[in-house]
């Protein structure tokens, strides 16, 4: 079932396919692959097989069930939430195939009262997907054709239903697509995202694991930045995300800063703020020092203190920035 979400971003999370795979650095210490480890032991035969442990450390196995039972959730959600689409896999992994994601996208177009973010590492499928064609009754039609026929099937009044979004706007306007990006070997997957149709297009840069550099934000609607929490974290440099909120702001882009995460920086005023005390009771094995950036700036300490003393404050503020306004699409 679904739940409220603590995630920062979002109100709650909707889970119709469980599992997945390692793909890039950014998967390495995923909260979800250990939330799907206990939700199997719990003998929650969603999780079934998604997992394994090796070496003392759980991983996914790449097996990814589909929960058919579960697409119906957002139906009977009558206050409108911000619902994370698949926290516990990827929508657009290879092994979910088409028609599924069809009837996803059909329970998102029979729920305009809630707004659907959809995350992808794999932002490659998901453009082949929006540029897919399907097959009705033996003939080719569109995606949005093949989208609205799932979406009539999950309501009483099939037909109006169906023939509503058929006629509706498109691409859904309450469907946002998001790509995640951790270092620069994945920049392309903006690309991706960037031609693929959305009414809103969002980077979430979690965990980000070195300096991006200058990102070309053209198309992006919004940012999610953030360092990583659970064990192993790895630590985040404090102008690394300085550097993406500055540029979203040159490019009056929303801005949302989720957490430090396990490690913060411990020569910032909101540091002191948060309790100094907290900083220094670290371990000296639990400080690392980032080199200089440029040859005039000094080294940077950065202190492993856990996700709720590091907070969520960058240089004394918060950053919860949304769109405003959904933007018009453009291929």
């Amino acid at each position: 079932m679904a739940a409220n979400s603590q995630i920062e971003w979002t109100d709650a999370t909707w889970n119709p396919i469980a599992g997945c795979s390692i793909v890039s650095p950014g998967c390495h210490n995923c909260y979800a692959m250990r939330t799907a480890a206990r939700l199997e032991a719990m003998g929650q035969a969603k999780y079934s097989g998604t997992t394994k442990k090796t070496n003392g450390k759980v991983l996914w196995t790449g097996k990814v069930n589909l929960n058919a039972e579960a697409l119906s959730i957002p139906l009977q959600w009558r206050k409108p939430k911000r619902v994370f689409v698949n926290s516990m896999s990827d929508l657009f992994h290879d092994d979910v195939p088409d028609w599924f994601i069809d009837r996803v996208f059909g329970v998102m177009a029979v729920c305009p009262q809630h707004t659907f973010q959809v995350l992808t590492k794999r932002a490659e499928r998901m453009a082949r997907y929006f540029q897919g064609e399907r097959k009705y009754a033996g003939e080719p039609v569109d995606l949005k054709f093949a989208i609205a026929v799932c979406a009539g099937n999950m309501v009483e009044d099939g037909d109006i239903a169906a023939d509503a979004v058929h006629t509706g706007p498109w691409p859904l306007p309450n469907v946002w697509l998001g790509v995640s990006v951790e270092d620069r070997k994945r920049i392309d997957r903006i690309d991706h995202l960037r031609h693929t149709l959305a009414a809103v297009r969002f980077l979430s840069i979690e965990p980000l694991l070195e300096d991006l550099g200058e990102i070309d934000l053209t198309g992006i609607s919004w940012v999610i930045v953030g360092g990583e929490s659970g064990h192993g974290a790895r630590p985040m440099h404090p102008d690394w995300a300085r550097s993406l909120r500055d540029q979203c702001e040159a490019a009056s882009v929303p801005f949302f800063f989720k957490q430090w995460g396990e490690w913060a920086p411990g020569d910032q005023d909101d540091s002191q703020r948060r309790g100094v005390s907290a900083i220094h009771a670290a371990n000296q094995r639990d400080r690392v020092w980032f080199p200089p950036l440029e040859s005039n700036d000094e080294r940077c300490p950065i202190f492993r203190v856990g996700k709720k003393a590091a907070g969520r404050l960058l240089d004394g503020r918060t950053w919860d920035e949304f769109p405003a306004i959904q933007p018009e699409p453009t291929p």
